[in-house]
């Protein structure tokens, strides 16, 4: 249980900070400011210590697509995955919970919107943006990776996803931590909740087909 302890709080702390940050500083998507470069700071920042911190313990997934890709790539059982993706959600609905506790829960909780209602452009954004992230996880967790730096580099990946990606969707390429605050925001982000999630889950397919293609060899 301790792996998925692990997911628990690191998905909760990912929400908490990282949606918590775009709420405190009125980040909004289509809204160009400098709570951009904060915003995407704060994500960023949210997985290089988790990774630090429970890394060793759960492979510091907190995302259903990671561990999608991960599972695709041999990394880990149907069962693991399973329980991963449910102490996903559950941290991420626990951390957009405090966050509506802190801030109010009118407070928008940093959900996420599609761009200019355009639901194709919006999945479009949503599965590059994680492709490129999951298969970035993937290499540099791998065993020709540059693992003792791989909290450091994926972190930075999920900085620069969020400068490109938060004008278009807000940036979620995780569907947990889109779930957790559309649960509480309510609306048109529980409406158009079901593009962050089947978005990233392809674009981890797509990532996770790549990276067997591309795979150096043993």
């Amino acid at each position: 249980m301790k792996k998925y302890l692990a997911e628990f709080v690191g998905t909760l702390v990912l929400v908490l900070f990282g949606c918590g940050t775009a709420v405190v500083l009125g980040c909004q998507a289509a809204t160009v400011n400098a709570a951009y470069l904060g915003t995407a700071l704060a994500f960023g920042l949210c997985i290089v210590a988790m990774a630090y911190s429970i890394g060793n313990v759960s492979g510091c997934h907190i995302n259903p697509a990671v561990s999608l890709g991960v599972l695709l790539t041999g990394g880990m059982s149907v069962a693991d995955f399973i329980g991963y993706v449910i102490a996903q959600c559950a941290g991420a609905t626990a951390g957009a919970a405090i966050l509506g506790y802190l801030c109010g829960w009118d407070c928008g909780f940093g959900t996420n919107a599609l761009f200019n209602g355009d639901v194709v452009k919006s999945f479009a954004v949503e599965a590059v943006l994680t492709c490129t992230f999951v298969l970035t996880i993937l290499g540099v967790t791998s065993k020709s990776g540059h693992n003792k730096f791989a909290g450091l580099v994926i972190g930075l990946t999920l900085v620069l996803i969020h400068i490109f990606g938060i004008h278009f969707t807000g940036t979620s390429v995780n569907p947990a931590r889109s779930f957790g605050p559309a649960l509480f925001a309510g609306g048109a982000a529980m409406a158009d909740l079901w593009v962050f999630i089947a978005a990233p889950l392809a674009g981890a397919v797509v990532a996770a087909i790549l990276w067997k293609v591309i795979e150096p060899e043993a």
